[in-house]
C-alpha cells in the first residue's frame, strides 16, 4: 500500500527551524557564553560568542533535519506500525535468548580478550553496576510501574551498611553482603508503607524527598557516617579467604601464594569484575524468576490498573511493598560491592543526580526489558567514560539521547511485554 505524498511547506520549515535555533541561542547564551577563568590576577569573566553561535546553528541543523525526516518517512513508518510489522514485542522470545546468552558469554571472555587493558575491565566493572541498579530499579518501575526518583537512597544505604559493619565490627563482605540487602529492603519497607496510596507525579515527590532525607541524614550523622568527610579504609572482598594482594595480612593467604603465580594489580581488577558480573546475572535470573511467579504477575497487574488489581482479590498494599522491598534489596547488594571496590565512600556519590541516570537507563532501554537496560547502561555510563574529555558537554548529549528516544521510540529501545496468558489463534478455535 503506497503512501500519499504530503506537499512540503519549505519556507514553514525555515521559519520553524529558525525560530528554534533562536530559543536554543536564548538557552545557550548563560549557559555557554561566559566562562571564568582563574589566574593570578584573580577570576575573570571570558565572553563565548562563538560558542552559543555554534549551539544555535546545530538546533537549526537539527531541527531541520527532522521536519524533512519526519515529512519524508514518517507516513512509512507508520504505516508499517498500522500493519504490525513493528511492534512493542521488539524480537520473538527465541532471538531475545540467543542475543542475551551472546552477551553473557561475551562478558565472561571480556577480560582475557587481546583488547582489554586494565582500563577497559574497569569501566566494564562500573556498567555492571549500573546495569545491576537498572535491573533492580526495573522491578519498581517497569513491571510494578512505580515511579521511584529515590532509588539512589537504597544504593547509599547498602554502601554505608557494609562499610560501617566492616569497620567497626570487622566483618567480611561475604557476611555483610547479605545484610546490606536486608537493611535496604527494610528502608524499602519504610519508605513504600508512607506512599501506598500514591501514583504517579505524587509518589515520584515523595520518593525524591526520601533520597534527599537519606543523603542528609549521612551528612549530618558524622559520628558514624564520616559527614561529608565520608569513610575510608573499607576492607576488599577475597575470593574464598584469598586476599588480593602482594603480602598477606595476619598471617593469612595471598590468591598469588595459593596458585604459586606472580602477583599482578590485575588480579584484583578482574576478581571485582567477575564478582559484579555474578551478582548482576543473579539479579538478572532472579528478576526474570519472579516475573513468571504469582507476584511477578501481580506486579504486572498493579501496572496495568490498580482498582482493577484489587478487584481480582490481590492485596496492592503487600504488592507494592513486596516491589519496594525486592527493588530496594539489589540496590543495596550493587552499593555492598561499590563500597568494597572503591575503598571510600561518600555522600557526594548518593545524590540525585545519580537517580535520575539509572531511572533514565531503565525508560530508555524500555521498562520490562533486560537487554534493553543492558544497552542503555553501555549508552549512558560506558560512553561518558571512554568520552571524558568532552565532559563539558556530557549533559549536552545526554539530554539530546533521551529527547531522541522519546520522539522516535517512546517505549524504550528494545520495550516488550510479554503476556502472562497466551492464548491460541481465535480463528482456530472456533474450527
Amino acid at each position: 500500500m503506497s503512501v500519499p505524498a504530503q506537499r512540503l511547506d519549505m519556507p514553514a520549515v525555515l521559519r520553524d527551524a529558525g525560530l528554534a535555533a533562536l530559543v536554543a541561542a536564548f538557552l545557550a547564551f548563560p549557559l555557554l557564553g561566559f566562562q571564568l577563568d582563574a589566574s593570578a590576577r584573580g577570576l575573570a569573566l571570558i565572553t563565548r560568542l562563538p560558542w552559543v553561535l555554534y549551539a544555535a546553528a546545530a538546533v537549526f541543523a537539527g531541527r531541520l533535519f527532522f521536519t524533512l525526516a519526519l515529512h519524508s518517512f514518517g507516513p512509512v513508518v507508520s504505516a508499517a506500525f498500522a500493519r504490525q510489522k513493528f511492534g512493542s514485542r521488539f524480537t520473538p522470545r527465541s532471538t531475545r535468548y540467543i542475543a542475551g546468552i551472546i552477551m553473557i558469554a561475551f562478558a565472561v571472555v571480556l577480560p582475557f580478550a587481546g583488547f582489554a587493558d586494565r582500563n577497559l575491565i574497569d569501566k566494564a566493572t562500573l556498567i555492571l553496576i549500573y546495569v545491576m541498579l537498572g535491573w533492580g530499579l526495573n522491578i519498581v518501575v517497569g513491571l510494578a510501574g512505580l515511579l521511584d526518583l529515590g532509588y539512589v537512597a537504597f544504593y547509599a544505604v547498602g554502601a554505608y551498611s557494609y562499610a560501617l559493619l566492616s569497620s567497626y565490627f570487622g566483618l567480611s563482605f561475604w557476611v555483610c553482603l547479605p545484610l546490606a540487602g536486608l537493611f535496604a529492603a527494610a528502608f524499602g519497607l519504610a519508605l513504600g508503607f508512607p506512599v501506598l496510596r500514591l501514583r504517579g507525579d505524587y509518589l515520584a515527590i515523595v520518593t525524591l524527598g526520601f533520597g534527599e532525607i537519606v543523603r542528609e541524614i549521612i551528612i549530618n550523622w558524622q559520628e558514624v557516617t564520616g559527614g561529608p568527610n565520608g569513610l575510608s579504609g573499607i576492607a576488599r572482598p577475597s575470593f574464598f579467604g584469598l586476599e588480593m594482594l602482594p603480602v598477606a595480612r595476619d598471617g593469612g593467604v595471598t590468591f598469588a601464594d595459593f596458585f604459586n603465580i606472580a602477583y599482578s594489580p590485575d588480579q584484583r581488577i578482574i576478581f571485582l569484575y567477575y564478582l559484579i558480573l555474578v551478582l548482576a546475572l543473579f539479579t538478572n535470573f532472579f528478576t526474570l524468576r519472579m516475573r513468571r511467579l504469582p507476584i511477578g504477575r501481580a506486579w504486572e497487574a498493579l501496572r496495568e490498573d490498580e482498582i482493577a488489581c484489587r478487584s481480582l482479590g490481590l492485596n496492592p498494599t503487600m504488592v507494592k511493598l513486596s516491589a519496594f522491598a525486592i527493588g530496594a534489596s539489589f540496590a543495596g547488594f550493587a552499593g555492598s560491592f561499590f563500597a568494597a571496590r572503591q575503598n571510600f565512600i561518600s555522600p557526594e556519590s548518593f545524590t540525585f543526580i545519580e537517580s535520575a541516570i539509572i531511572l533514565a537507563i531503565v525508560v530508555l532501554g524500555g521498562m520490562g526489558s533486560q537487554i534493553g537496560i543492558v544497552l542503555a547502561a553501555v549508552l549512558l555510563v560506558g560512553l561518558p567514560e571512554w568520552f571524558r574529555d568532552m565532559a563539558e558537554f556530557r549533559m549536552v548529549a545526554f539530554g539530546a539521547a533521551m529527547v531522541l528516544i522519546m520522539v522516535w521510540r517512546p517505549q524504550g529501545l528494545l520495550a516488550h511485554r510479554d503476556p502472562t496468558i497466551r492464548f491460541g489463534d481465535p480463528a482456530k478455535a472456533l474450527t
